[in-house]
């Protein structure tokens, strides 16, 4: 089996540094503009980043633009603006920490889509990340503002759920760059009503301007073609273990540059849910792994 080169680890790591950093940038588009100004201008400046990838600008199937559309809301518009909102009463690090239950939501859809109940072992693992969310959220959720919040935030994640299981054979027929620039065009005309005038209307300074650049360009831009080439490069299982960092990156950089307190249920919860989230993928991993050093062995 061949080991993993820096160009690999480079690949996995990086995306999961962007997006977790991405949550400490929402909160300084905030100081700028309101929050579907903020969704608005990451989702333009992300499509116009892809614009300039000649492989986004692939065609897609025609019978798929229906579906391509419906991950413009599920996957963009609606989630992307959940997280600015919650922002408004939940701290940047806690946003990102609870963003490290995706996997759970996403395999429960799925279970739920199949009609087909999960294996002990999908159970426990689901039942252990989702515990580790409830210990996240509780504390600073019950009995305060920030239930609000925390609730979008659920909410958006359900549709994250929803959506890449929607997106996975969507990505199979067309491309994971095509799909996302189309769907990222779809979302950039739902989102501009409310975002347009709210950006320019936003009272715009250096800080709030290289946050929005930096999250719109990286975030939803750049950090998704290096995601894409992962996923071409060590499989999409092995891929998606850069959302592991999202939590950690966005609890330091939350706590660092906003001096933001954290409770430790809290963190507690962030490492069972990402422990939870982790059982989940060892299995694929396990299979893949069997499945190159069979390769190996015949080749």
């Amino acid at each position: 089996m061949k080991p993993a080169s820096t160009s690999d680890w480079a690949l996995l790591a990086v995306p999961g540094l962007i997006w977790g950093a991405s949550f400490l940038f929402i909160a300084e588009g905030l100081t700028a503009t309101g929050p579907y100004g903020v969704t608005f201008a990451r989702i333009a400046i992300g499509f116009l980043t892809l614009t300039f990838v000649p492989a986004a600008r692939q065609p897609i199937r025609r019978e798929d633009w229906p579906a391509t559309a419906g991950l413009g809301v599920l996957w963009m518009a609606f989630p992307l603006s959940m997280f600015p909102i919650a922002e408004q009463q939940v701290s940047s690090a806690l946003t990102g920490m609870l963003n490290g239950a995706t996997p759970l939501f996403v395999t429960a859809v799925a279970c739920v889509l199949a009609r087909q109940w999960p294996s002990r072992a999908t159970c426990v693992a689901l039942a252990i990340g989702f515990v580790g969310a409830v210990l996240m959220a509780v504390p600073d959720g019950v009995g305060n503002s920030q239930a609000f919040g925390i609730g979008l935030i659920l909410l958006a994640l359900v549709s994250y759920g929803f959506a890449l299981n929607l997106a996975r054979p969507l990505q199979q027929r067309n491309g994971a760059l095509p799909l996302l620039w189309r769907a990222l065009g779809v979302s950039m005309l739902l989102t501009a009503p409310l975002g347009l005038p709210q950006v320019l209307q936003g009272h715009w300074t250096l800080a709030p301007v290289a946050a929005m650049l930096l999250l719109g360009a990286f975030g939803t831009g750049i950090a998704q073609v290096l995601s894409a080439v992962a996923a071409g490069r060590l499989g999409p299982t092995l891929a998606s273990s850069s959302a592991f960092l999202i939590p950690v990156v966005a609890l330091i950089l939350g706590v660092v540059f906003r001096h933001e307190t954290v409770s430790g249920w809290s963190i507690a919860g962030a490492a069972l849910c990402l422990a939870g989230a982790g059982l989940l993928k060892w299995p694929d991993l396990l299979t893949r792994r069997s499945r190159r050093v069979e390769d190996c062995a015949t080749a």
